[in-house]
């Protein structure tokens, strides 16, 4: 999983770890025993995860193991719930470090083409923290960026997992496409203890 993800960022993925209490030793940003243990037990644990609920598309697969291990439970009970009611999802984003968030960030913005599609800089987001992921609608394999469906999905999904947070329901900017665990704390509590390799969630 997270070593060839985050392979630029092992501070970052120490955190991850540190956050989960598989890694015990300091965040120093070097790959060593203590760091190779405990993403192998992250994938055990990711994995066990997969066989008890369910294991999807690959590029949702992808996306669902980059999550922390309560947000994998959620992202899988949630994609469950949407598929079983015949609509047509796949989880296209999961967990984002902070230098890929930036880079979203930058998209649309300071003569970078494209349009903007976050507001959110590296450590603003939920997707920096392991507990957020985006969903694709496909209809025939293809890709729908607007759709009613994505509506429906939230519905489905929310009824089935109240404890999920809807970017359908935000009001400064809406992403339906945009679901997270809730935690109760503000996005600076969550990068705090993130940071310091506490549980958020």
């Amino acid at each position: 999983m997270s070593y060839q993800l985050f392979s630029d960022d092992i501070v970052f993925l120490q955190r991850l770890l540190k956050s989960e209490s598989l890694y015990t030793d300091k965040i120093d940003g070097i790959w060593g025993p203590n760091t190779d243990k405990a993403v192998t037990q992250f994938e055990a644990q990711s994995k066990a995860i997969a066989e008890q609920i369910m294991s999807f598309d690959s590029r949702s697969e992808r996306n669902i193991q980059t999550l922390n291990l309560k947000a994998q439970s959620a992202a899988r009970l949630f994609l469950k719930a949407v598929l079983s009611a015949g609509i047509s999802a796949r989880i296209i984003s999961g967990t984002r470090t902070y230098a890929e968030q930036d880079h979203l960030y930058g998209i649309g913005r300071n003569g970078n083409p494209g349009h903007v599609v976050t507001n959110a800089r590296g450590g603003q987001s939920n997707h920096n923290f392991g507990i957020a992921w985006d969903i694709g609608v496909f209809e025939n394999g293809n890709y729908l960026p607007e759709s009613p469906l994505y509506d429906q999905a939230a519905k489905t999904g929310l009824d089935a997992l109240p404890q999920l947070e809807w970017g359908g329901d935000w009001h400064s900017i809406t992403d339906r496409p945009h679901f997270q665990l809730a935690t109760g704390l503000s996005i600076s509590e969550v990068r705090q203890r993130f940071e310091a390799g506490q549980a958020y969630v």
